[in-house]
């Protein structure tokens, strides 16, 4: 079966929407999905289905519903998306700390608009690459005090939107390919 990698948006952010890994690796494999696997506790999981990973995402997300109580929005990735992402790394030399070199993936392709905008946001050093289904931003001083990573959100973007840093996207591939 191929693999997959469905990034779950909001998740163990706070006291709320709390999910243990083992809880949702279990309730993964009860629903039917092969090796399933999760890394770290913020709603990364690798998992097998012979769904394809456009169709996964909404497939989750009703799964998730109905077996943690609460809405959990997922974006998914097939092996190969998630390996192309990589190849695609438009910032490989310049982005020096991957903790501040993030991926926002994205449900759907980016409104021409919105990504006008974010381009004019990302004012020197930060720097930011709409490509696809993602949004590649180098922010060198930090993600907080960022205003280009404050419109990285599915409500100033119009798609659902969940952002990975670097090292989690590279070890998700590393993961996937294990």
């Amino acid at each position: 079966m191929p693999r997959h990698i469905a990034l779950l948006r909001g998740i163990n952010l706070g006291p709320n929407r709390r999910v243990a890994m083992t809880d949702l690796r279990d309730l993964l494999t009860a629903a039917g999905y092969g090796d399933v696997q999760t890394y770290l506790q913020s709603g990364n999981v690798l998992l097998s289905s012979d769904s394809a990973a456009k169709h996964l995402g909404a497939e989750l997300a009703q799964r998730l519903r109905a077996g943690l109580g609460f809405d959990v929005a997922v974006v998914v990735r097939s092996r190969e998306e998630l390996a192309d992402v990589v190849a695609r790394d438009p910032f490989a030399g310049i982005a020096g700390d991957p903790r501040r070199y993030q991926v926002t993936f994205l449900s759907a392709v980016l409104d021409p608009a919105r990504a006008a905008e974010l381009a004019a946001v990302a004012l020197a050093p930060e720097r930011v690459i709409v490509s696809g289904r993602e949004i590649y931003a180098w922010h060198p001083s930090g993600v907080g005090p960022s205003a280009l990573a404050k419109l990285l959100s599915d409500r100033r973007l119009g798609v659902t939107a969940t952002a990975r840093n670097w090292n989690t996207v590279t070890k998700l591939l590393e993961l996937a390919d294990e």
